[in-house]
């Protein structure tokens, strides 16, 4: 029988150069595996708790007691455990910390492990880790959301909206609509350079200029895809990720790119402005995560006609997801696995998800590493979309070069672009 033989974690560093938590596990049959957790700058407050140090250290953010919980509490009771049950090991985690949120082992902690053991297992078995997770129905390639225009707090400028993507719909395979989305990102970066602006790179890779409102990024962004030769709206449309939880000021949503407060349903009917002129097809956090009430207009307005995705609103939490679906708020939900603290407990959300019709998107975060798990549990989970920065920075094009890698050893698999969004 092969059982969990060693764990351990030490301290290396995201792609922001902070530090963040590396578990490795090591099986009794010899195989070796870790796991890097990612760390976002927009979080949700409902977010499992990221354990950081708080001492004179990187500026308070060393993560050397999340390591040193895994070393300790987390090895102590899991070595000896068999690693090829999953959900177990993940509940013995839970159990042992004894809060919602992780707040004594740090999520940081745990899922860093939990991602360890289910690499190992894969390994151990000599199966790719998206076929261990998902097992034979594991066949859907996502499509991607390329975030390449980058504002809010992912980038210093006076865009306010978080996130302007592109996405690839009108293609044949993932490979193709790669391509074609590289295409376009650098046609934008010449395009930027010709207005005089700066092509230097926010968080996720997404060029950082500064734009006279929130509005002109959509511009630009058609004029690249034009540029690329492919048609916006039917080979490539948009989304946004407009982080509006960062926008809530007194008396409600402050556009600074555009000196003016807008309410809730003022703010949805800017969003259908924006519909109805371009060829947008998500919504990310259109309105804040304790804005329920407003996401019921939003979801009333917008939801026959493009996707409302849940992030801050719904932290990839089962049971805030239940009552958003039982509220009938939005039609999406972002998964980030660090948001929940588990493998088990992302999958449990995705499967409820998709029970009830709500599209799924699985993401990275803004601080990201080289492990490239998310790669694999988009295709193993069939989420039908992925959201991992653009086509630039080594920690997001890891992501796409595994996706590159698993449509290979796939040989068929479906690219459910035009699917998505008919």
């Amino acid at each position: 029988m092969v059982y969990i033989d060693d764990i351990y974690a030490d301290e290396v560093l995201d792609s922001r150069g902070n530090p963040t938590v590396r578990a490795t596990v090591t099986l009794s049959d010899g195989t070796t595996a870790n796991a890097i957790v990612p760390s976002g700058a927009s979080t949700g407050k409902r977010e499992a708790l990221e354990l950081r140090d708080g001492d004179d250290r990187y500026m308070g953010k060393g993560v050397l007691k999340a390591c040193e919980n895994v070393n300790t509490k987390i090895a102590d009771e899991l070595i000896g455990v068999s690693p090829f049950n999953q959900a177990e090991v993940d509940a013995i985690m839970k159990e042992l910390d004894g809060s919602d949120n992780y707040e004594n082992l740090g999520a940081n902690a745990v899922l860093g492990v939990s991602m360890a053991v289910a690499r190992a297992s894969a390994q151990s078995i000599g199966i790719p880790l998206y076929r261990y997770l998902g097992g034979s129905n594991a066949m859907t390639m996502p499509v991607p959301m390329f975030n390449i225009i980058n504002g809010g707090s992912h980038a210093n400028n006076s865009v306010d909206f978080q996130e302007y993507m592109i996405m690839p719909l009108n293609f044949d395979s993932f490979s193709e609509a790669l391509r074609a989305s590289s295409e376009v990102y650098h046609n934008l970066k010449k395009i930027i350079a010709e207005m005089g602006e700066s092509t230097a790179l926010g968080d996720e890779g997404g060029f950082a200029p500064n734009l006279k409102n929130n509005e002109e990024p959509i511009q630009v962004i058609m004029k690249a895809i034009e540029k690329a030769g492919y048609k916006p709206g039917e080979d490539i449309a948009i989304a946004l990720d407009v982080a509006s939880s960062e926008l809530v000021t007194e008396g409600g949503y402050r556009l600074d790119s555009e000196d003016r407060i807008l309410s809730a349903e003022e703010l949805v009917d800017y969003y259908l402005d924006l519909c109805n002129k371009y060829p947008i097809v998500s919504i990310e956090d259109g309105l804040s995560e304790d804005d329920w009430d407003g996401w019921k207009i939003m979801t009333e307005k917008l939801a026959d006609k493009i996707q409302l995705v849940g992030d801050d609103l719904f932290v990839t939490n089962e049971k805030i997801l239940q009552e958003g679906i039982d509220k009938d708020i939005a039609n999406s939900i972002l998964i980030k696995p660090n948001q929940i603290g588990s493998v088990t407990e992302t999958m449990d959300t995705v499967r409820l998800a998709q029970r009830n019709g709500y599209k799924c998107v699985m993401s990275h975060r803004s601080g990201e590493s080289e492990d490239a798990f998310i790669a694999d549990f988009a295709v193993a989970l069939n989420t039908g979309e992925i959201k991992t920065g653009s086509t630039a920075r080594g920690e997001r094009t890891a992501k796409y070069n595994r996706l590159l890698e698993i449509e290979k050893e796939l040989g068929f698999s479906e690219y459910p672009g035009n699917i998505l969004f008919k």
